[in-house]
C-alpha cells in the first residue's frame, strides 16, 4: 500500500515541529528533535503539563551526557531550541510537521486533529505516533488526508532509534519521502512500511508478550519478578516485560488494552484493564517516570545482580 502522488510535487524541507503531548515519549521526541538542531515547540493542554515537560528535558540533559557523551553545550543547545504553548494555533503557525503524541484514545484524537486541521498552516504535515491506530483510521478528521501518515519512534529514542514510517492509501508520495528524510535527519533509523499494519512492526512483536505477561500474572499464574525473571533468563535480556511496561508507562498499556478489550470483549484483556486501573492509574503507580510501576526508582528490583541468581 504505498503512497500515492501528492498534489503537492515538491515539499520544502522540514525545520520547524510541533510535538502535540509531553508525555514520556512525547517528550523524548521533543528533546531529540531539538538535540538534531530542529526549532521545536512542545504543546500540551495546560501550562502546568508544560511545566512537566520542562522538568523532563532537564532530565534528558543528564541522560544525553550519559548515554550519549553529549556536551553541556549540545544539551544546553537542545534545551535551548525548546518553546512551550498550550495554544494550539500559537504552537503550530511556524510548523512544518506536527508529530502527534496524544493518549491512545480515539475521541481524543478525532476532538484533536479537527481542531489541529483547522488552525495550522495549509502545507503542515501531520504525523501520528499512535501506536495502535492506523493513519485511515485517522487521516479524515485532519481535513488534509493527503499530507496525513503515521511516525512511529520507541521509548528511549536516543538509544532505540528506530522510525516507523505507515502511509495510508491517500498519503502524497512525496509528503511520504519528506518525513522518511525528516526521520534520518534526527538520528532514526527510518523504517518503512508497505502497507497498514495495527502495531507497526515493533508493537506486531512486543504487544504479544508484554499482554502474555499480564495475562500471566492477572490469572494468578505467576508473580511480577517471577515473570520477568524467565523472560531475562530463558532470552538474555537486559529487561522483563513488566520492567519494560514501566518504561513505556502502564497508562499506554492500560489505553491499548482498554481498546482491544472493547473490540474483542476478550474477558482476559478485560481482567487486565481492571487490574492496571485499580492498582496503578489509581494509585499513581504509572511507571518509572514517576518513581513507581510494578517497580521503584530509581533502583528497582530488577536491576540487582541478586535478582537473576
Amino acid at each position: 500500500m504505498l503512497p500515492t502522488e501528492s498534489k503537492v510535487l515538491t515539499e520544502r524541507p522540514i525545520r520547524n515541529v510541533t510535538v502535540a503531548g509531553t508525555g514520556v515519549l512525547g517528550a523524548q521526541i521533543v528533546f531529540q528533535t531539538a538535540y538534531s538542531d530542529f526549532n521545536v515547540v512542545a504543546y500540551d493542554i495546560n501550562d502546568s503539563i508544560l511545566e512537566k515537560a520542562r522538568a523532563r528535558f532537564k532530565g534528558l540533559q543528564g541522560v544525553y551526557r550519559d548515554e550519549m557523551r553529549a556536551s553541556q553545550s549540545q544539551v544546553d543547545g537542545a534545551f535551548s531550541r525548546i518553546a512551550y504553548s498550550a495554544n494550539l494555533a500559537e504552537a503550530t503557525k511556524n510548523a512544518d510537521l506536527v508529530i502527534e503524541a496524544v493518549p491512545e484514545n480515539m475521541e481524543l484524537k478525532k476532538s484533536f486533529y479537527g481542531e489541529l486541521g483547522s488552525v495550522a498552516p495549509a502545507a503542515t504535515i501531520f504525523a501520528s505516533n499512535s501506536s495502535t491506530m492506523l493513519p485511515s483510521q485517522l487521516a479524515e478528521f485532519s481535513g488534509r488526508p493527503e499530507r496525513f501518515l503515521n511516525l512511529h519512534f520507541a521509548n528511549q529514542v536516543w538509544k532505540h532509534n528506530i522510525a516507523e514510517i505507515m502511509a495510508h492509501p491517500g498519503t502524497g508520495q512525496s509528503v511520504y519521502a519528506v518525513v522518511v528524510e525528516f526521520a534520518k535527519s534526527i538520528g532514526m533509523v527510518p523504517l518503512q512500511l508497505n502497507k497498514e499494519q495495527p502495531g507497526y512492526l515493533l508493537n506486531s512483536l512486543l504487544i504479544p508478550m508484554l499482554h502474555s505477561a499480564l495475562a500471566l500474572l492477572v490469572n494468578g499464574v505467576a508473580d511480577v519478578p517471577t515473570i520477568d525473571k524467565t523472560w531475562m533468563l530463558s532470552m538474555e535480556a537486559k529487561r522483563g516485560p513488566f520492567a519494560i511496561l514501566d518504561g513505556i508507562g502502564v497508562a499506554t498499556a492500560y489505553n491499548i488494552n482498554k481498546n482491544e478489550a472493547a473490540i474483542t470483549g476478550d474477558p482476559t484483556t478485560a481482567k487486565i484493564v481492571e487490574y492496571l486501573k485499580a492498582n496503578f492509574l489509581d494509585t499513581g503507580k504509572l511507571g518509572a517516570a514517576v518513581g513507581e510501576g510494578f517497580y521503584k526508582y530509581p533502583n528497582p528490583e530488577y536491576l540487582r545482580p541478586e535478582f537473576v541468581r
